[in-house]
């Protein structure tokens, strides 16, 4: 019984580590982009990366009120996370419906 609790508490650092490592990831990919948002007036945070991977955004400043931030989600945020993190399934902005 102890090997069995032993052993599932290193698959939950292992799977948390993983996770820490996606989050670093995505953060990096962002930081290839974010000069740009700034620039705008606008930002992004990681809001959440989900168990199936997807990552969960909110957009900050200018971004979150800009008519042009589902193109900027499309072409610039989400191409870029994919890109650089190909175990990403999905990126949605939580905030995004709240433009409409």
């Amino acid at each position: 019984m102890h090997k069995w609790r032993i052993a599932k508490k290193l698959l939950f650092l292992k799977i948390k580590l993983h996770i820490m490592n996606l989050t670093e990831q995505v953060e990096q990919a962002l930081e290839t982009i974010r000069p740009y948002l700034i620039a705008d007036g606008g930002n992004v945070s990681v809001e959440e990366i989900t168990d199936d991977k997807v990552v969960k955004l909110k957009l900050l400043g200018n971004c979150g009120s800009c008519p042009m931030s589902f193109m900027t989600m499309k072409s610039g945020i989400e191409q870029a996370i994919m890109k650089a993190v190909p175990e990403i399934t999905s990126v949605v902005a939580v905030n995004m419906a709240e433009q409409e």
